[in-house]
């Protein structure tokens, strides 16, 4: 007797909630009705006020046995729900999803391709120190078929002690080296009055870690004709990440390369935690090119051949990777950074493991 009574409660209960999921519905179809006469009329979406009521009316009018507190719990998601569908999707709004473009962008810089399938090496200094450190560097960037020059003219520092670049100096002695070399030049601009200054000397704006959410430097990143490599905060998640993309693509901008540069965990064999997830979920979620910074993410030179083939093999179009004629010396970031005989090691390593495949090395410089 008691399964039988069991058993007629369950299909109540199955009864019960097929009404519920038809009042849900129903009330979404009204709900879109309403967000389209909002729409017309030009009225903002959201009314808190009209929201307040319904959670005082729902105070009011509830005689348990659920606490007043949960059904207001249940009612704010299924607003929050509404709300949703007023305003659309919201990621298949965004530029930079790949439900609103399918196809892989191909950001074109000084003649070469980044995210059409062939995987790029950018290398170079932390830090522009001077024209005949740059120049070796870059010469041996050459010697192994590169073609992007990265190099620090501007360096926000955590300490404001540190070395702070030379700047403009600095992009001056990138530009001369990327005209005599023929290679395009990468280099992190921190404020926006800087960009337009930074046209003439740079192929990539790079914007740092510490600066992708200083919004008005995305905005006007975005209102420029130059690529952009975003890399992604310290903290920041990959919605904030994609986020802060749209920033960029929404001012006009479509030039934009991801760099995953490690995020700040409690680890610390490491100086930031390499969230390698983030490349196929960033190929996934958006059409933008993405780039992994080994040097930064690990800031061990021991750790950049393999986690430079973990980029690889998981799908990164670009990985990063800083050299210094004499890292001991260097006026940042000395105990990451790779010598010359390291960094030709490096470059054989990846090749023969059949992981990158970009071009032939050639021995003209």
């Amino acid at each position: 007797m008691g399964n039988v009574e069991l058993e007629q409660l369950r299909e109540q209960l199955d009864d019960v909630n097929l009404k519920l999921l038809e009042l849900i519905n129903k009330r979404a179809e009204l709900v879109q009705e309403i967000g389209n006469v909002k729409k017309v009329q030009g009225v903002n979406r959201f009314d808190p006020v009209r929201e307040r009521d319904m959670l005082d009316l729902i105070a009011e009018k509830n005689e348990g046995p659920f606490e007043t507190s949960t059904l207001q719990h249940i009612f704010k998601e299924i607003f929050k729900a509404s709300l949703e569908l007023q305003e659309d999707d919201h990621r298949k709004a965004l530029l930079v999803s790949r439900k609103k473009q399918s196809e892989n962008t191909i950001v074109t810089i000084k003649g070469e391709t980044v995210g059409d399938g062939i995987q790029r090496v950018i290398a170079g200094p932390c830090s522009v120190e001077s024209y005949d450190q740059v120049n070796e560097v870059a010469k041996a960037i050459k010697k192994q078929g590169l073609k992007f020059l990265r190099g620090g003219a501007y360096k926000p520092r955590t300490s404001p002690y540190d070395f702070q670049g030379l700047g403009e100096e600095g992009l001056k002695i990138l530009k001369q080296i990327g005209d005599e070399l023929d290679l395009a030049v990468i280099s992190e601009i921190v404020t926006p009055n800087d960009i337009e200054k930074a046209l003439d000397y740079i192929d990539v704006i790079q914007i740092g870690a510490r600066n992708m959410q200083n919004f008005e430097l995305l905005k006007a990143a975005g209102s420029v004709n130059k690529p952009v490599l975003l890399k992604r905060g310290l903290s920041a998640t990959i919605e904030e990440f994609i986020n802060a993309a749209e920033y960029i693509i929404s001012n006009g901008n479509g030039q934009i390369m991801l760099c995953e540069r490690g995020i700040r965990t409690y680890e610390k064999a490491t100086r930031n935690t390499l969230d390698i997830s983030a490349v196929p979920i960033l190929k996934k979620e958006t059409h933008l090119p993405v780039a992994v910074d080994v040097t930064h993410s690990t800031g061990r030179r021991d750790l950049l051949l393999p986690t430079a083939k973990a980029a690889l093999a998981i799908g990164a179009d670009i990985v990063m990777a800083e050299v210094h004629p004499d890292p001991a010396v260097a006026l940042s970031d000395s105990a990451q950074q790779m010598d010359i005989e390291q960094f030709e090691h490096f470059m054989d390593e990846l090749r023969a493991s059949g992981l990158y495949k970009d071009v032939t090395k050639s021995s003209a410089v």
